[in-house]
């Protein structure tokens, strides 16, 4: 029952501070909202980076010519190189002869009649390589260029690097935004308990010589630091379920095209929403336990 008491009047004495210092509570708040926001967009910026890097490997392929005057033994000894690759996907590659690709061709009428033409078939087997790895698809192919009867590699690798090279930058820059934001909030915060502390300081030195224990004289600033970072996550919360749900269904579930395929708003917004909760939480434990250890001396 002691421990329900201490708890109870320290929530009290929490919202009676949050309240009474309203105005540096609402800048502490103000930017613990605005730094989860940035955290928000982070998190679905990636899960949405992870989905779309997965669409990307399930359609790109690297696409291996054989040289024409290859021989059987030469063109599976070849296949053999390339399969041994850690970055290949054996179960998903697949090898055409040149007489597959033509019949497969062969449904357009204008390419049949010029083959028909021809004496002899003059397309180039391939092997149709998917890779477990997209962000190695370059290296793979580089290192595949190099080996023996390889006339050719294709890839797209202009549209692949310009793709990994925006995502990674846009993420990073997320990052660095997100650990920045994250500082500040903390230092204010902090501020903020610190001004409580001193507005109550009487009352603390009454509490000391009257035998208070230290936890309990630490309890109010603790949580009222935790109820800032937690008010800081509503807005947040609300924009990434709502937010994030509308934008989903105003896109029509893609972006440009149907390879920037967005991750359905129920898979994700509500893992989110905790993790917001959660960072809001521990900023605002951290920012005032920071002060307490340095303004309150206990």
């Amino acid at each position: 029952m002691k421990i329900i008491r201490i708890f109870g009047r320290s929530f009290k004495d929490a919202f009676r501070s949050f309240f009474r210092n309203f105005s540096l509570s609402l800048a502490s708040v103000s930017c613990s909202a605005i730094t989860l926001i940035i955290v928000a967009i982070a998190i679905l910026f990636s899960f949405n980076v992870n989905n779309i890097t997965a669409n990307i490997e399930d359609v790109l392929t690297i696409v291996v010519f054989v040289n024409r005057d290859a021989t059987d033994e030469q063109t599976t000894s070849l296949g053999n190189q390339i399969y041994s690759m850690d970055n290949v996907d054996t179960e998903k590659s697949k090898f055409n002869t040149k007489d597959e690709i033509k019949e497969s061709l062969s449904n357009d009428e204008s390419i049949k009649s010029v083959l028909d033409t021809l004496d002899e078939n003059p397309l180039q087997s391939t092997y149709v390589i998917k890779v477990k790895d997209v962000s190695k698809i370059s290296e793979t192919a580089e290192e595949i260029k190099g080996f023996e009867n390889v006339t050719s590699v294709k890839y797209g690798e202009s549209l692949v690097n310009k793709l990994i090279s925006m995502f990674d930058v846009i993420r990073n820059a997320c990052y660095v935004a997100v650990i920045l934001l994250i500082v500040v909030t903390a230092f204010l915060i902090a501020n903020t308990i610190k001004i409580t502390i001193f507005s109550r300081r009487q009352e603390i030195n009454i509490m000391r010589l009257v035998g208070t224990s230290n936890t309990v004289i630490k309890m109010p600033f603790l949580i009222e630091g935790l109820l800032l970072g937690i008010v800081g996550a509503i807005l947040p919360v609300l924009l990434t379920i709502f937010g994030y749900t509308f934008f989903y269904d105003y896109v029509g579930g893609s972006l440009f095209t149907q390879l920037v395929i967005l991750v359905e708003p129920a898979t994700i917004v509500y893992k989110t929403s905790i993790v917001l909760v959660l960072v809001g939480g521990i900023v605002g434990m951290f920012g005032s336990l920071n002060a307490v250890r340095k303004y309150l001396k206990i």
